[in-house]
């Protein structure tokens, strides 16, 4: 696999580098020597899919906040996404950087999110399906949000939104009094 540094600070696209033969293709998408050797946090705690119907549905920004900050590994394994990270490390040198990347089930391609990165994406196609790796197990208590349309953010997404959770909608402000997952 080939790591493709993004706008953001820690955060990394990662390129298959298929093997093909009469049977098909093969890639490798995870290896912690691999991501250790990249500074990456290797670790796996769990892993989670999500499955939307419908294209344009929209879930995020989400992250993590301490003590379970979580690193992620977003894969598009079905359909296509608009995939969104904005680092929200104040010691960053990319502080409330965005960086945007197409990701689908063709590619392969992932997105490695650092701890304390905002994730949210948005679907491009009908049935997409998406698969994370996360470093840490999820504790509500640490959960938090911002809107999808938080002016701290300037995202820009594609479609107009079709699908969106109530909690999603509710998030505060960024900078504002943090919210708590229940």
């Amino acid at each position: 696999m080939r790591f493709v540094p993004t706008a953001i600070e820690g955060a990394f696209v990662l390129e298959q580098e298929r093997h093909a033969d009469e049977r098909g293709w093969f890639a490798r998408t995870f290896c912690a020597r691999d991501f250790a050797e990249q500074g990456l946090k290797p670790a796996v705690a769990q892993t989670s899919v999500s499955f939307n119907h419908r294209r344009g549905t929209l879930r995020g920004m989400h992250w993590q906040a301490p003590p379970a900050a979580e690193a992620k590994l977003v894969r598009c394994t079905r359909g296509a996404m608009w995939d969104v990270i904005v680092d929200l490390r104040p010691e960053s040198p990319t502080w409330l950087r965005r960086f945007a990347v197409e990701l689908d089930a063709e590619s392969g391609a992932a997105l490695y999110v650092p701890e304390m990165v905002a994730h949210g994406f948005q679907t491009l196609a009908d049935d997409t399906e998406v698969s994370y790796q996360i470093s840490e197990f999820f504790a509500p208590e640490c959960a938090r949000g911002a809107p999808y349309d938080d002016p701290a953010f300037g995202i820009e997404w594609p479609l107009p939104v079709t699908v969106m959770s109530d909690k999603d909608r509710g998030w505060p402000a960024f900078g504002a009094e943090p919210a708590v997952t229940q």
